[in-house]
């Protein structure tokens, strides 16, 4: 491969249909919900688990979006965080808010807000890069310092991957296929950058810490909804926007000046944006040849592998590689 793979985010997902789940279960988020569940659409493309997600009618005339997943998915654990989590934000901070939830049988299933919008980067414009930048800087000062009590430091989320490089070199794992034919000569690097890290990237910010563009939603107004609030770590203000720069960058968009304008970015160290660049990039090289773990899809790791040549991209540039 002589380029980065393309990835259709709208269609990353296999989800089961609203009529799939069980009738106890829709039943008890119907109750939860004080009203018939009218109609439901077919689940949404985006995402990369095979949990439930779709827009459903209710009988009083409001939309929500329902999110369900059964005990022994991912998407399980995923769902009950953010429907514990987002009530806690500040109003500041674009989060559809949670409508109700049910859990019974083995089943858990949360409705929040509907919010009628699209997703940003497919490909990324400036207009859209602007209006994401404006709600990420607005986002970390409603974050900083953290209204959440609780929550993991981001280095806890990526201490497993930050070796992988290192990993790599010493021949504890192979090396991806498909990617730029220079990679092994800068994984000494790599391996150092990313191995400062988790020192690096301290702070008192309440993080999404998985922010993408499949994880935007701009409305009709302009105003950008950040959804799947479930990796909340306590980090920089800056991490969530700097982590869409890459495949801002490989879209066409000069990331460069705009780390010299954001208030986010004018003045965290070179070493600092690079060693998380770094980190992030390790995370995707990690498995990227190896199936999807249970429950989640194939297009993961077609996203990894584009995240991992887009990063890397990201930091030659930078470092001169």
């Amino acid at each position: 491969m002589s380029r980065a793979p393309d990835v259709d985010y709208s269609a990353t997902s296999q989800r089961p249909a609203w009529e799939s789940l069980p009738t106890a279960l829709q039943a008890a988020l119907a109750v939860a919900l004080g009203t018939e569940i009218s109609s439901v659409a077919g689940p949404v493309g985006s995402g990369f688990t095979g949990g439930f997600a779709a827009r459903a009618q209710l009988a009083d005339g409001r939309q929500v979006f329902i999110k369900a997943a059964s005990s022994g998915m991912h998407a399980y654990e995923a769902y009950q965080r953010e429907a514990e989590v987002v009530p806690q934000l500040p109003a500041a901070v674009r989060a559809p808010g949670i409508v109700a939830t049910a859990e019974i049988e083995g089943w858990f299933a949360v409705a929040s807000q509907w919010v009628a919008g699209r997703m940003p980067g497919s490909p990324w414009t400036i207009d859209d890069f602007d209006r994401v930048t404006a709600a990420c800087e607005e986002m970390a000062l409603a974050l900083r310092p953290s209204p959440l009590e609780g929550l993991k430091p981001f280095g806890y989320l990526v201490e497993d991957d930050v070796a992988v490089p290192a990993q790599i070199l010493a021949g504890e794992r192979e090396l991806p296929l498909g990617l730029q034919p220079w990679l092994p000569r800068v994984l000494p690097e790599l391996a150092e950058l990313a191995a400062a890290g988790p020192e690096i990237l301290v702070g008192d910010t309440a993080m999404h810490s998985d922010l993408r563009p499949d994880n935007i939603v701009i409305d009709a107004s302009g105003t950008c909804w950040i959804v799947d609030w479930n990796w909340l770590t306590l980090g920089p203000r800056w991490v969530d926007w700097a982590g869409m720069l890459p495949i801002a960058q490989h879209q066409g968009i000069d990331t460069f000046a705009a780390i010299k304008r954001s208030p986010l970015t004018a003045d965290v160290p070179d070493e600092h944006l690079d060693a998380f660049m770094a980190v992030i990039a390790a995370y995707m090289l990690k498995n990227t040849d190896a199936p999807p773990p249970p429950g989640c899809t194939p297009a993961l790791r077609e996203h990894q592998r584009l995240h991992a040549w887009t990063f890397l991209d990201w930091l030659a540039v930078r470092r001169g590689w």
